[in-house]
């Protein structure tokens, strides 16, 4: 697997191998990165389900943090960090301007549920929302398990941007023919 896109900051690289760290304890095998590995994440975000709230805030940080890398390295992008020291801020902006908040996927896989507290959506450039938002709606539908599982979201992602990244072309070979 190559990886794409800048390097992460530090904060996030040190986040992402705390996880790393958490779930070889956990499950006993070192989790590399890749999308391979997210049902380990799974399963150790499933373990957090019912610990306490100063609990979630910190799995959801590093555990969004590993799986945003793992996206980061398999399509590239790179993170937007406003607040070093609120990972439930942090983003990552994909190529084509798609973008998320990994803690906040993370966050609802832990409490499997949609949150106030955790940005649990994508966003993507204005002239893109409105695409965005069909393209999300006319998804088929999944289980709630799958709904919240960080691999399933991968794969969602992994669709989303390619459909999207298409669709810019698309639009942009149309503006150069209009010219």
């Amino acid at each position: 697997m190559s990886e794409t896109g800048t390097e992460a900051p530090t904060a996030v690289r040190e986040f992402a191998h705390q996880a790393a760290d958490f779930i070889e304890r956990t499950v006993g095998l070192r989790p590399e990165f890749d999308s391979e590995t997210l049902p380990l994440l799974d399963h150790y975000v499933r373990q957090a389900e019912t610990a306490k709230a100063e609990t979630v805030v910190l799995v959801a940080a590093t555990a969004g943090t590993y799986f945003g890398e793992v996206v980061r390295r398999t399509l590239g992008g790179s993170w937007s960090i406003t607040d070093e020291n609120d990972p439930a801020e942090w983003r990552l902006v994909l190529p084509g301007g798609l973008s998320f908040a990994p803690a906040g996927f993370a966050a609802a896989a832990i409490l499997r549920d949609e949150l106030d507290d955790y940005d649990t959506g994508f966003d993507a450039p204005p002239k893109m929302r409105a695409f965005l938002e069909e393209l999300l709606e006319s998804l088929p539908p999944v289980t709630e398990e799958q709904f919240f599982e960080l691999s399933s979201r991968f794969d969602t992602i992994e669709h989303v941007q390619e459909v999207m990244l298409a669709y810019a072309a698309q639009r942009t070979e149309e503006d150069i023919g209009n010219n």
